[in-house]
């Protein structure tokens, strides 16, 4: 299994950022796919989480109305729109897949917000 995050950088706030995750090496369209972040010098958190079947999708509540998950199960890859960024978005964002009761994660991306 991997999981390789991009999209991420340097946004002033109030900007956007979309962020990607590419997988390889499961059955990505039967596995929920998540984003995590981890804000300097915190815990890391769950972000949002995407279903497999029907693609419904969860929110931490300090994102939902800004933030968008999405996945591509033709490309294997899960998307994370972020809109109206706030400072406290600064995080390295990760994704996250559980196949077969075992964690994956990836290198994670970093989001910086700031002006």
């Amino acid at each position: 299994v991997q999981l390789v995050e991009s999209g991420g950088g340097l946004v002033q706030p109030g900007g956007s950022l979309r962020l990607s995750c590419a997988a390889s090496g499961f059955a990505f369209s039967r596995y929920d796919m998540n984003w995590y972040r981890q804000p300097p010098g915190k815990e890391r958190e769950l972000v949002a989480t995407i279903r497999s079947a029907g693609g419904s999708t969860v929110y931490a509540g300090s994102v939902k109305g800004r933030f968008t998950i999405s996945r591509d199960n033709f490309k294997s890859t899960v998307y994370l729109q972020m809109n109206s960024l706030k400072p406290e978005d600064t995080a390295v964002y990760y994704c996250k897949a559980r196949v077969v009761s075992v964690d994956y994660w990836g290198k994670g991306t970093l989001v910086t917000v700031s002006s």
